[in-house]
């Protein structure tokens, strides 16, 4: 019997094979260079593959299609969310290179606080092996909106998954904290992991394949749909995971507090366009049929979201924390979107980016606040006069708490209003209305730092901002700018999200 070759569409999977090209040769860096030169070659080596990668989007404009024998699909909202993914990529890998041994620990075997971790400080040695799990993990963002198969979808999980669990880890202050958030994130997404494992056994058992189209035809063909239900629902919970709704939230906050902040900017931006652009193709694409049957979940899961984690926001102190759970009700906004028609996946893919830029920037300054220790201050009470003290950087903050917040003239208010009158225009006009409350809600903890660092007296221990390194800098303006831009011309951007147009089946 002879076997066919397997059709593999080089050009289409240019953007992946670059990044993970890029991640094996930052292997073989870390093997053969000395120490002293792996910090800057891995710098360059991961910018110039995401620029690559980046071009190689580009080139793919115009072009549909499946590839590597119907796993993956190449259509508008996958250039468009993996232009996005690099993007955020690009613009988190400015801080997690100037940060170097501020951030990381400079050697992530060692127990915290013992002989050896202050050798390693002492000898200025770097964990530079952060650059090839960050382009790792990167390929697997890049693939997971893509996947047009469950089996891709699960492997592009933890294909970004597992080296996110290895960078949680290494915070170099904390460092407790930090492992603590590692384990966490590692556990639980083990578990979810297998929940959807389930769910996609039980829908192979249903449907006889993996594929979404196949799945969707299968739906079409048959009457009885109990067992699919059962797994819907269990992938459904695994994906829910990933993007921090409620009642699977609880990683959220202890992650983003424990991992380092450059870390936690790339998680918090690049994550959430790769698990909602994955949760958009399942829903649209393979489960049409049901929707009658998995809408009313998700609208009740939004709307808890969005008030659970409205409510938690405003009793945080730890800015981290209160980003954590600003990312959750995020993502109950989001699940308006997917629960809408497919004629609103523009609203979603806008909001997609606007929240990442957004939140990219807020990070990227927190990593700019001292305390007297020279250590990042995390804490909110503690900010008193900052305004006063580094009257930019809290201006910087100020900005990106109010576009988070969806006030007007900022990229926030721009995204939230299309998300609701996208939802409004579907009929869910209760959600909508849950939205602006939650939205009033969590607007009250991001104001109330805006107060601590302008109008609170400071005091003796008060932080301030250091002299950022010149990436840092550039992040934080182009996050601004591109903030303010998107709030008074959203136009350009909204034009792209329609002409990505639909997801091709």
């Amino acid at each position: 019997m002879t076997l066919p070759a397997p059709n593999i569409e080089f050009a289409a999977l240019s953007p992946m094979l670059i990044v993970f090209g890029a991640g094996i040769l930052g292997i073989l860096l870390e093997a053969l260079l000395p120490r002293d030169r792996r910090y800057p070659a891995q710098v360059t080596l991961n910018g110039t593959a995401l620029c690559a990668a980046f071009i190689a989007v580009i080139l793919q404009t115009g072009h549909q299609g499946h590839a590597v024998m119907g796993s993956v699909t190449i259509d508008g909202p996958t250039l468009f969310l993996q232009g996005a993914i690099l993007m955020a990529s690009a613009i988190s890998i400015a801080p997690i290179g100037s940060r170097r041994l501020a951030a990381f620990t400079p050697q992530g075997s060692s127990v915290p606080g013992s002989a050896d971790e202050r050798d390693a400080q002492r000898e200025g040695a770097l964990q530079t092996e952060v650059f090839p799990l960050f382009m790792f993990a990167v390929g697997g963002m890049l693939l997971l909106p893509a996947a047009s198969d469950l089996l891709t979808i699960f492997i592009a999980v933890e294909v970004l998954s597992l080296p996110l669990y290895v960078l949680c880890g290494l915070a170099r202050t904390r460092r407790l904290l930090s492992h603590e958030a590692a384990l966490k994130y590692f556990l639980l997404g083990a578990f979810s992991s297998a929940i959807f494992l389930y769910g996609m056994g039980l829908l192979y058992g249903y449907a006889g394949t993996l594929t979404l189209s196949g799945i969707a035809t299968a739906l079409d063909e048959r009457g009885e749909t109990s067992l699919a239900l059962i797994g819907v629902a269990l992938l459904t919970a695994g994906l829910l995971f990933k993007v921090g709704a409620v009642p699977f939230h609880s990683w959220v906050p202890d992650v983003y507090q424990g991992a380092p902040t450059p870390v936690t900017a790339f998680m918090a931006a690049a994550t959430k366009l790769a698990a909602f652009g994955a949760m958009l193709r399942i829903f649209y694409v393979a489960l049409p049929r049901l929707v009658t049957d998995w809408r009313p979940v998700l609208c009740v899961i939004a709307a808890l979201t969005m008030v659970v984690a409205a409510v938690l926001t405003v009793v945080q102190t730890d800015i981290k924390r209160l980003l954590g759970f600003s990312a959750v009700v995020n993502a109950g906004f989001l699940l308006l979107g997917v629960t809408g028609t497919e004629a609103g996946l523009s609203s979603t893919l806008f909001y997609l980016v606007a929240y990442a830029v957004s939140t990219i920037g807020a990070f990227a300054t927190v990593t700019m606040i001292r305390g007297p220790d020279g250590d990042e201050e995390t804490d909110t009470s503690r900010w008193a006069g900052l305004g006063q003290r580094s009257p930019a950087v809290a201006s910087a903050m100020a900005l990106f708490l109010l576009a988070i917040a969806g006030i007007p003239l900022t990229s926030g208010f721009v995204s939230k209003f299309a998300i609701f009158q996208t939802a409004a225009a579907d009929g869910a006009g209760v959600l909508v209305v849950i939205g602006v409350l939650a939205s009033a809600v969590a607007a009250y903890a991001y104001a109330r730092v805006i107060v601590t660092m302008f109008f609170n007296p400071p005091n003796t221990a008060a932080p301030q901002a250091e002299r950022p390194a010149l990436a840092t800098t550039a992040v934080v303006t182009m996050a601004a700018a591109a903030t303010i831009l998107l709030g008074i011309l959203p136009q350009p951007l909204f034009d792209l999200t329609i002409n990505a147009g639909d997801f091709i089946r």
